[in-house]
């Protein structure tokens, strides 16, 4: 009991702090961009075309917390973060170093280990999952789950345009 009550308030956190950052980005809510601007934003990542990259990142954010937060269809709830969370790595917190306050991947990688505990223990039976019985088979759709999210965060990352030159500075 006290194990299926760890995994309930995990999910719930780790899956409702990332449908909110979802959010954010898809409906404006709580001072986010909304789709206009974070499009944008993706556009500024250099990944290419922005929008629909921008739909799958937000669609990603909300709906696999979502589906984390309430135990459905588990992992793929917690692939979807990972993805998300993975390129947010690779583009903008990577290269700011490790610690969260000054820019870095440490909020992230915090998100995609939660997201990856509840991918491998399954989402417990304080969850939608356990209530109507769903099981997906193990280990094979967290094996097809994880092949996918590396072709998808691979195939966001190479479709970034090159970094442009910088113009060497004249006296």
């Amino acid at each position: 009991m006290m194990t299926a009550l760890g995994l309930l308030i995990l999910r719930l956190g780790i899956g409702l702090i990332i449908a909110a950052h979802g959010a954010q980005k898809l409906f404006g809510w709580w001072g986010g961009p909304g789709m206009t601007k974070w499009a944008q934003s993706v556009q500024r990542l250099r990944i290419r075309p922005a929008r629909p990259w921008a739909w799958i990142a937000a669609l990603s954010e909300f709906g696999g917390g979502l589906l984390l937060a309430v135990g459905l269809i588990s992992p793929l709830g917690s692939l979807a973060i990972a993805g998300a969370m993975l390129v947010a790595v690779a583009t903008v917190h990577l290269s700011k170093g490790f610690w969260a306050g000054k820019g870095g991947f440490e909020f992230n990688l915090a998100l995609i280990v939660g997201a990856a505990a509840v991918a491998f223990t399954g989402a417990g039976p304080y969850s939608l999952d356990g209530a109507l019985g769903i099981h997906l088979p193990e280990p094979l759709t967290l094996i097809l789950g994880t092949i996918v999210l590396i072709i998808g965060v691979s195939a966001t990352l190479l479709s970034r345009s090159p970094q442009p030159e910088t113009q060497p500075q004249t006296a």
